[in-house]
């Protein structure tokens, strides 16, 4: 099985290569204290070996119901927030069809989702599309009260028992939740939801490769059992007892950490294909989640090359000095499409007549890394042969052990997110939740001071 390649080469001008070698011992500790679960936010460490523990009988479990659940719908709408979507849409979006809501003799569900905003419009728009489509639901939280998807799923599940009728309705929900405690699974259990567990020891952002991911993506079509062999594989590729230089993901998380030294403190993910966009969402909360803390860590940002090289290509060219590119290359497209030959030649385009657009795109991605190299840019270039479940399930591990590795070089627990919890206390507050009484006149005060 070809493995994803990792280069660091044009990074070795901001931080030498002696100076990433140089990690090499730390890289080796911070790895063997994930397996061994010795370091910062070891009670959430299960994704680390989750490849080789996840059984083919649960594999099965989930594509099972996936094909029960996909016999009845058109439409599925997956609830969750945060990394219980981001995940899931990342690799549906990688593999399916650009425009499979508009084809015509569509065969696989269109996936739509909910509880990731609480935005009136978008929700009652929502429910008015789904009166036209014969549809489900996956709600997917820990404990069924975040704010977000409990309201989406409160919404959506009277919908649906309007439409269907409550015993019908209930074979149309599937529950991805808490194995014993919980909102969620104590209605799941009194309406009788299928259900799927999100083990313990795995927080959101890591849950892709759980049940949380993998029944989406079974839905929509994807192949739940490659995408797990493919990060089996990257598992045996990233452990302590693979060389640094060939560790993808140690060579990953030294590379930025020395560039953040060197005052490279955002790192955009560059993607030269459309059906990357929300890979990109992933990992931008997998990092800025897990690193974002103490003062500490590295901003993730994205684009899509090169529709934003017309807008943000400016900046990065010719801005401020304080950043760096991984860029992801895809080495064979999915389908071909040549550019066709004019007599007139008008656009002055013939020169690249007969030539496929991959080529085309791949000439405008060595321009673009050249041209932001010399530009004081520094660029981590990941290859991925295709875009398949093999080599998506490749990349998701290889990042997600990159992620803990890079937590433990800036000495952060990668695995918490106590900022997160801020902005909900303020909120609950203000929406008069029992309990905050006290809290809500402090901050209504400080909000209308702000205001004045």
């Amino acid at each position: 099985m070809e493995p994803i390649i990792l280069s660091v080469d044009q990074v070795f001008a901001t931080a030498p290569e002696n100076e990433i070698l140089s990690l090499k011992e730390d890289v080796k500790k911070h790895i063997n204290a994930l397996y061994q679960k010795t370091g910062k936010g070891n009670d959430y460490l299960g994704w680390v070996d989750l490849p080789t523990r996840t059984s083919d009988h649960l594999l099965k479990e989930i594509q099972d119901a996936a094909n029960a659940l996909r016999e009845k719908i058109e439409v599925l709408v997956v609830i969750g927030i945060g990394g219980s979507y981001l995940g899931a849409k990342s690799v549906i979006d990688i593999l399916s069809h650009n425009f499979n809501a508009l084809l015509p003799d569509r065969k696989k569900p269109i996936i739509l989702y909910a509880g990731q905003n609480i935005g009136e419009d978008y929700l009652f728009e929502l429910l008015e599309v789904l009166e036209n489509y014969d549809y489900g639901i996956t709600i997917i939280s820990k404990s069924g009260t975040t704010t977000e998807p409990a309201i989406a799923f409160r919404l959506l599940r009277h919908h649906l028992e309007t439409k269907y009728g409550k015993d019908e309705a209930k074979k149309r929900i599937v529950a991805i939740t808490d194995e014993k405690k919980g909102a969620l699974i104590d209605l799941a259990k009194k309406e009788g939801y299928k259900t799927f567990v999100i083990p313990d020891d795995v927080g959101g952002r890591y849950s892709v490769l759980t049940p949380v991911g993998l029944f989406p993506i079974a839905v929509a079509g994807g192949d739940i059992f490659a995408i797990m062999k493919g990060a089996k594989h990257m598992m045996e590729l990233t452990n302590a007892k693979v060389p640094f230089e060939e560790n993808p993901a140690a060579l990953y998380a030294a590379a930025r950490y020395c560039l953040s030294t060197k005052g490279k403190h955002i790192e955009i993910m560059v993607n030269f294909t459309p059906r990357m966009h929300n890979f990109a969402e992933w990992w931008k909360q997998l990092y800025g989640e897990s690193e974002g803390k103490q003062g500490k860590g590295i901003f993730p940002a994205s684009v899509d090359f090169t529709t934003d090289l017309h807008s943000m290509g400016q900046y990065i060219q010719d801005g401020q000095r304080n950043l760096f590119e991984t860029v992801l290359s895809v080495s064979e497209p999915r389908n071909s499409l040549a550019i066709p030959h004019e007599n007139d030649d008008s656009d002055g385009l013939n020169f690249i007549s007969y030539k496929p657009l991959s080529y085309v795109n791949k000439m405008a991605q060595l321009g673009t890394l050249l041209a932001h190299v010399d530009g004081g840019v520094p660029n981590i270039l990941i290859e991925i042969p295709k875009l398949n479940e093999n080599y998506i399930g490749q990349l998701i591990y290889m990042f997600e052990m990159a992620c803990g590795i890079s937590g433990y070089l800036l000495d952060v627990n990668p695995f918490d997110q106590p900022g997160v919890e801020e902005y909900k206390r303020n909120m609950f507050a203000l929406l008069g939740k029992p309990g905050c009484e006290e809290e809500s006149e402090k901050i209504r005060n400080r909000i209308d001071k702000m205001f004045k």
